[in-house]
């Protein structure tokens, strides 16, 4: 099977690659991004091109890949709101026209579970058939609500198709890559004075393994994918060797970035206000999953890297 990642030089898109090469199954692994990646595997094919440019479908016409895994998207807080819209809505848009003009079988759109929202009166759990409400809550998570969206209508536009859109939570591993990495990456760490929502997470390695899985089992629809256990977040902020530094929220905006706390849109503060919390039975169910780390083994290996 020949098996095509876009954004394949990101952190994660790597580990998908690396495991995909070392695959007993065989797969024939390439790899598109505008961005280098000198050490890559022996047995990638790499493909040095923006998405957005008329010679990726150069790359699809070439290739003539089984399998595309899109994971090209930005979800960069500061990255400008043109630059976001460009990759993340327009980049899934033609990457999907791409895959249905050549006849691409299976296909995997990498999302977020942040495009479900953040707010006071959400479900304990999320399922797949929640609405992502994102918008309401977090402006800037527009683009990544309308890409989720986009990817799920392939479902009904191009039956032919197997479409996979997995919503992912956060990731921590040794890279310190990720959403959640950046934010409390820093020595110390701002909370929302009165506030300790849980926070779901998984190793990074487990979710380049959960991707796999969804390869292998040519998964179609929308799917929930977690790791061990939702924990508070002062728990995961203290485990990860930062110091917790509890804020009034009349206060926040003016201390966000400043005295060594990391920066944080106000739209984005009900993201440590309140849980975003999947229930992921479902791809476990489709594919066996089973994460490997548990959440103190991955909280240590986020801090010893």
């Amino acid at each position: 099977m020949k098996v095509l990642i876009t954004g394949v030089a990101g952190k994660l898109g790597r580990m998908v690659a690396n495991l995909l090469c070392r695959s007993p199954k065989g797969y024939k692994v390439y790899g598109m991004d505008r961005r280098l990646w000198p050490d890559a595997p022996k047995g990638l094919e790499m493909f040095n091109v923006d998405l957005r440019k008329r010679a990726a479908e150069d790359v699809f016409r070439l290739v003539r890949p089984d399998a595309v895994i899109h994971m090209a998207t930005v979800s960069h807080f500061y990255s400008r709101q043109e630059e976001r819209y460009r990759i993340n809505l327009r980049g899934t848009r033609t990457i999907f026209d791409y895959c249905h003009n050549h006849g691409v079988k299976h296909v995997i759109f990498v999302g977020r579970h942040t495009i479900y929202g953040a707010a006071p009166d959400a479900p304990l759990y999320y399922t797949e058939a929640d609405p992502p409400m994102a918008v309401t809550t977090f402006t800037e998570l527009a683009d990544l609500v309308a890409a989720d969206l986009y990817a799920g209508s392939a479902l009904w536009r191009h039956p032919e198709m197997a479409t996979t859109v997995l919503r992912l939570c956060y990731t921590l591993g040794p890279s310190r890559h990720g959403t959640l990495a950046a934010y409390i990456g820093a020595p110390r760490v701002g909370t929302v004075m009165g506030f300790d929502p849980l926070f779901q997470f998984m190793h990074e390695q487990d979710a380049a393994e959960a991707i796999c899985l969804t390869l292998e089992h040519r998964l179609r629809g929308v799917y929930n994918v977690a790791g061990p256990q939702p924990i508070p977040f002062s728990v995961v902020i203290k485990m990860t060797g930062a110091m917790n530094v509890p804020i009034p929220q009349p206060l926040f905006k003016f201390m966000s970035g400043k005295m060594g706390l990391p920066r944080l849109p106000e739209s984005a503060v009900n993201h440590i206000k309140f849980p975003v919390v999947m229930d992921d039975t479902a791809f476990r169910k489709a594919t066996g999953f089973e994460h490997t780390y548990d959440e103190v083994q991955t909280m240590q290996s986020f801090r010893w890297a």
